[in-house]
Parts: structure tokens; sequence; C-alpha cells
């Protein structure tokens, strides 16, 4: 046990009897007739004891329990003093029966005059659905841009607002927009950047509820779509010649199979035909890769994964846009996100927030323990292919190593043998969890061919390079040699 050698800070505590409350019933108090006895209370006396709190206690208890509390949305303690002296006037209504009674907490404390806890070294949670304004003039003074606040919980949050902050910070951004899911994002991305009619070009390498929403969806607003291996420039060449190209939106690295864009060299060629560039940094997150430095206009991360790092928070993605420029398109992106809704939750907001503070420690690690395993991997016996742009063999490892200043600690390998033989090599592991995210502490392990693709056929999965002896590895925190061993020997 440790004693503390600092000061009290509160005076200490002084318990008196009450002589209206020892046995006997307070008008004032109908629930106190429950307890009311005959020379004994029932709480065994305790009930004639009042504990008088020191002058504020209330207020900076209340101060320490959102600090400690109240960031997570866990609990919120309120202490309360309860004394002979009668509260003040401000804080009693009349009852219909004409007694005066304490008010309830409707107002209380907050209707005008709210503490705002601002010297909390962790951002608080504002768990709000709207804010309102004191006057009317303080409202036209905000619609009028001369008074900042927020309106809405779908059109902003000031917990919210952190997180989009320190992302920019990260990345080098002009602004950054957090919605609520990754589809979300992209989707309206998408649809506000691209119009009816327009043309994009896109990766054939990519997620695949994208792919789906690309090829299935924008049809039917008369948008077409160019899709081109992640390495053929001269098909982004000829797309953009003989298409009027809006955007074109990659992944790099890709989902599953890593493969890396040339975000320099596409940025330029796209530009010089009035295209943007939207980039999908989530494989490498804003420490190993700069898309923005390296020319992009726009950057979705999946926060979800490495940026958060604790697999708690669902499906969160933030869009970050270049320079001043780029504003009007922005603006639109928001527009439509103020429309469609997908509001990220402030709870999840927080989380990002502290899982950012350890994401520079965490991609270190991972980094390096990838690495190690795909090196591993790739002299293992039983192991026929290794998918990773730290590797000499990666198709891109030239680019790579150019454009990035880590790999990621995502490996994609394929097992020697069939379907069931793969999956006897994913249960034999001990230590990750068969999921299907990733850039978590906790490592992840899954067969695209079963978590991702299993609806379709396997000729229907070999069309976009999906074996059934793909593995898709997410590295945590761990040492995964051993138990990677382990499972080989196991097939």
């Amino acid at each position: 046990m440790t004693v503390s050698s600092c000061p009290r800070v509160f005076p200490t505590f002084e318990c008196r009897s009450d002589p209206d409350y020892a046995g006997t019933t307070r008008p004032d108090h109908p629930s106190s007739a429950r307890f009311a006895t005959v020379g004994k209370s029932p709480l065994g006396g305790l009930s004639s004891l009042i504990l008088r709190f020191p002058p504020n206690f209330a207020r900076q208890l209340s101060t320490k329990a959102r600090r400690n509390c109240g960031n997570i949305g866990v609990a919120q303690v309120v202490a309360a003093s309860w004394s002979a002296t009668p509260p003040p006037p401000s804080m009693l209504l009349r009852s219909r029966s004409g007694v005066n009674t304490v008010a309830d907490l409707s107002y209380a404390g907050e209707r005008l005059g709210r503490g705002i806890v601002t010297d909390s070294i962790t951002t608080p949670v504002v768990d709000t659905s709207a804010y309102f304004f004191k006057k009317t003039s303080e409202l036209i003074d905000f619609k009028e841009g001369r008074h900042s606040s927020f309106e809405y919980g779908r059109y902003g949050n000031p917990t919210t607002v952190v997180a989009e902050e320190k992302i920019s910070a990260l990345e080098g951004a002009e602004s950054t927009l957090l919605l609520a899911s990754g589809m979300c994002a992209s989707t309206v991305m998408l649809l506000a950047l691209v119009p009816a009619g327009g043309h994009i070009v896109t990766t054939t390498d990519c997620y695949r509820k994208t792919r789906i929403f690309i090829e299935t969806i924008l049809p039917k607003m008369g948008i077409k779509a160019t899709v081109i291996d992640p390495a053929d420039v001269h098909a982004l060449e000829s797309a953009l010649y003989k298409n009027q190209v809006t955007l074109f939106f990659t992944e790099t690295p890709t989902n599953p199979f890593l493969r890396c864009v040339d975000i320099e060299l596409v940025s330029k060629l796209c530009h010089s035909k009035g295209a943007l560039v939207c980039v999908d940094g989530t494989f490498a997150t804003p420490l190993n890769q700069k898309a923005l430095a390296l020319g992009a206009d726009m950057v979705l991360h999946s926060a979800t994964k490495y940026i958060a790092g604790h697999n708690d928070v669902s499906m969160l993605v933030s869009l970050l846009v270049a320079s001043v420029v780029l504003r009007s398109f922005f603006a639109s992106v928001r527009m439509l996100h103020n429309v469609f809704g997908g509001a990220l939750n402030p709870n999840a907001a927080y989380l990002i927030i502290r899982g950012m503070k350890t994401l520079h420690l965490r991609i270190e690690q991972q980094n390096t323990t990838a690495l190690k395993m795909a090196r591993l991997l790739e002299a293992h016996t039983k192991v026929s292919r290794v998918y990773y742009p730290g590797l000499a063999s990666h198709p891109e490892h030239y680019l790579a190593r150019r454009q990035m200043t880590g790999f990621g600690g995502v490996v994609s390998f394929e097992i020697n043998g069939d379907l069931m033989i793969t999956a006897k090599f994913i249960d034999a592991l001990k230590i990750p969890y068969i999921a299907s995210s990733f850039g978590g502490c906790e490592s992840i392990v899954d067969q695209p061919a079963i978590m991702s693709y299993w609806d379709l056929s396997q000729l229907e999965r070999a069309k976009f390079g999906i074996k059934d002896n793909l593995v898709r590895f997410s590295f945590g925190v761990e040492d995964m040699k051993a138990d990677i061993l382990q499972a080989l020997e196991a097939i």
C-alpha cells in the first residue's frame, strides 16, 4: 500500500445527526415515512447520520467524475450536499399543492450557465443530438458565420472535431471528415464527386464491397468505370485519353494482395487531364505513407483498423483533402454526408483519439513483425507464395520502398494445399483470432475464399485472384513465430 504525500484536496468530511430524521417522519420528505420506526431506523441507525460536505465539494467531485468516467461513456457521478440550509430560490419550483420542491434535473445546472470542463487532459465525450443557442441573435450569428458552435449531431460534434484535427495533422491535410463506416465514406465520396454520366478509373484488386458498388450501383446513374491493373500505367493513360474521367480511385497497398500504385505518377497523369485522385491508404496508415504529399487529392482511411488499433471501434473512415484549392469538392462531400447521415458516434471518436496516442508504437512493432514473418513464410516449404511489399519478390517492391517508410502489418500468402488443408492450418493456430478485420493489437487471420467470397463459386472467386489456399494474416503485437511454425507442421 502506498500513501500519498500530497495535501488534501478536500477538507475532512463532517458527520452530524439530523434530529428531524432520527426515526421520525419529515413532512417535506414523504419517502421518509417508509423508514420511520419507533426508536430505531431500519438502516441500523445510519439514517440518522447525514454527511455534511465542505463548500463546493459537489461541483469538484462532479468535475473529477466527468474526467475519470464521462470520457468513456460508462458512468457519471453526481454529488449533492444535504444540510439544514435550504436551496436557493433559483433551484425551487412550486408544485401543484403549493409546496416548494427542489427542481428536477431537466434544467438545473444546464439551461443557463453550465460549467464546461476545460482543464481535462483527455478529450471529453460530448453525447448530444443537438446544441442550443442562448438567444435568437446568437443563432443568426451562427448561421452567418460570426459565432462558432454546432447545430445538430449529424452535422458535427466537438469530440469528433478533435479526432478530425488530429488525423489532419498526421496526414498533413487541409480538412478531415469522419464518417460512421467505410462504405459510407466511399459511396458518399463517389456520389459527390462523380456526376451522372461521368467516368471513373479504379483498380482490379480492391475491397469487394467497393467493387460491388462501382459495378452495380453507379451504372444506374449512367456512371461508367474502367478497371485496370494497379501497375498498368498505360491502361490509365488510355482511359484518361478516351474518356472524360472525373476520378481515379485506388487502394495502395491493395486488399488482399498488397499491390502498390505509383501515387506520384498517377497523380501527375490524372491532373493533366483534370481528374481527381483519391487513395485508400488503410493498409499503409499515415505513418508509412503520405499520399497527399505524393500528389493525391484525397485520402481514405478505415480508422477501424490501424488508427484506432484496438478492435473496438466499428468501421469509421476518415476522408482527408490536401489543399485549400479542393475546399469546394470537400464541401460537396460534406453536404452529401449531412444528407445521407452516417454520423460518427462521439464515443467512437474518443476511442480513435485514444488509439492514435499509441499509433507510432504499434505500427513500428507491426512493421517489424510482419517483415520477419513474411521472410519466414517465404522460406518455408509448405508455403507456395507470399504477398508483402517489403519482400524483394513483390512486383512493386522498389516502388513501395520509394513511397513508403514501412510496409504494414498484413501479410497474405498461399499454402501448399487445397481449401481444407488451408483451413486446417488456420485452425491449428493458437494465438490469432479468425476474423475479418486487421490492424489491431490482436493478431487476426482469415481465409478470404471462405470469409469474404464464400457466396461465389470457385471459378467466380478465381476471376478476382482469390484461390482456396489464400491466407490473409494481420500481425498484432504478439510474437507469432512459434505459433506459425507449429501450425505449418500440423498440415
